[in-house]
């Protein structure tokens, strides 16, 4: 079992920057490969970016690639998402998830095993 905890978060200019982290408990954080998504209101969730249990392999969005930058710190158990230059469509809440293997595509929702409760990012213009 593994929990995960978003934060982060927060209200920022069009053009702006955050810094999104998720801290994962447990002793196999290592093992998991880690991924991004996002819900804005009234849409559906969807990818925003992935990254290997190593650290080795990322993947975007191709609507934040250039912009977001998604790593780890294994020793800390935390995941990061760096945001740059946010735009007003960025608005949403965003989680972490957590998949145990990779068998299925990491940009499907379905593919993660564990998820946390969300941080409210919102991009005024």
């Amino acid at each position: 079992q593994v929990q995960l905890v978003e934060s982060g978060g927060g209200l920022v200019q069009a053009g702006g920057s955050l810094r999104l982290s998720c801290a994962a408990s447990g002793r196999t954080f290592s093992t998991y490969n880690m991924g991004w998504f996002r819900q804005a209101p009234g849409k559906e969730r969807e990818f925003v970016a992935t990254i290997s249990w190593g650290g080795g392999n990322t993947g975007y969005a191709v609507s934040v690639k250039g912009r977001f930058t998604i790593s780890r710190d294994n020793a800390k158990n935390t995941v990061y998402l760096q945001m740059n230059s946010l735009k007003p469509e960025d608005t949403a809440l965003y989680y972490c998830a957590a998949a145990k293997s990779a068998a299925r595509a990491m940009s499907m929702a379905g593919a993660y095993d564990y998820w946390g409760q969300g941080t409210q990012v919102t991009v005024s213009s």
